[in-house]
């Protein structure tokens, strides 16, 4: 594991098991905010793996616990230490909204990427030419963006890029609507080497690409765009990533994510395979 990726799930795990330890005492978040000077809201932000952890308010929030046993303060102090390391994209926060490094740090501590994208290509399989257009696009209506800007949004979605060639790759499985291939982002020339791109992709042992055709006609992914996570870790449940313009939403309950994975099974059932995707991938190369 990255040990920027890791820091993100080792923050959500540690919030976790700080809320299960006040919980189980029947602790409010307002009185445990008031036991390190803190708000009400600055103790749910804790929990949620939404922030970084002081080694004192870890300390205080376990003795207000109840946890007096060394070794197990001890693990869960190493665990506030680790959870703070910063990530590589870190050095990109000039660009980089604050609620999308979250979604940088799951990225690459994930085992498993599942995604639905309808309007564009997914960002982890963009041509850097690609990407170049849809930021662009994107910033066009974003008042004072410069070139530059533009540049390093770029530089990040390649950065992110290299996963897929690292060691520990993750398992990557994208459903496609076929609308986000006739959708022209740059020149014919940027959409067939995208699209080529994505054939090639397809190839990997680790990456899994299939296309839902509009012969299908309506389907399970009428809601929408959404990335699901999984993690090696057995104590971290999935998530689900849904952006926003201006923000982003983390569902993990249960119950919904439940509902997500049915409609990404369905997505996957309903879409042609492998060699069919590929089939279609093919056909939309030589027409342009």
């Amino acid at each position: 594991m990255g040990s920027g990726g890791g820091s993100v799930v080792r923050r959500i795990l540690l919030g976790s098991q700080l809320r299960r330890l006040r919980e189980a005492h029947g602790i409010t978040r307002e009185a445990a905010g008031y036991s390190i000077r803190a708000s009400e809201s600055k103790i749910s932000r804790m929990e949620l793996g939404r922030v970084s952890f002081k080694a004192r308010d870890v300390e205080d929030l376990l003795t207000l616990y109840g946890v007096t046993d060394d070794t197990e303060r001890d693990a869960l102090l190493s665990l506030a230490k680790e959870a703070n390391v910063a990530g590589w994209w870190h050095s990109y926060s000039d660009v980089l909204p604050g609620w999308f490094q979250t979604y940088v740090g799951l990225e690459a501590a994930a085992s498993l990427i599942r995604v639905y994208e309808v309007q564009f290509v997914h960002g982890l399989l963009q041509t850097e030419a690609y990407a170049h257009a849809v930021v662009q696009r994107g910033m066009s209506g974003m008042k004072g963006a410069s070139a530059a800007e533009t540049e390093r949004r770029v530089a990040l979605r390649m950065e992110r890029q290299k996963l897929l060639v690292s060691e520990r790759a993750p398992q990557l499985h994208v459903v496609l609507d076929e609308a986000a291939l006739h959708r022209p982002y740059g020149d014919r020339a940027v959409m067939r080497g995208q699209l080529q791109h994505l054939l090639d992709l397809s190839e990997r042992p680790h990456v899994r690409l299939q296309i839902m055709p509009f012969s299908f006609g309506g389907h399970a992914g009428e809601s929408g765009s959404f990335t699901m996570l999984s993690f090696p870790e057995t104590d971290l449940s999935d998530i689900v990533y849904l952006e926003q313009l201006t923000s982003a939403l983390y569902v993990d309950k249960p119950e919904e994510v439940a509902q997500y994975r049915r409609v990404m099974e369905r997505l996957q059932e309903d879409s042609p395979g492998d060699d069919g995707s590929r089939e279609l991938l093919s056909s939309l190369i030589r027409e342009l």
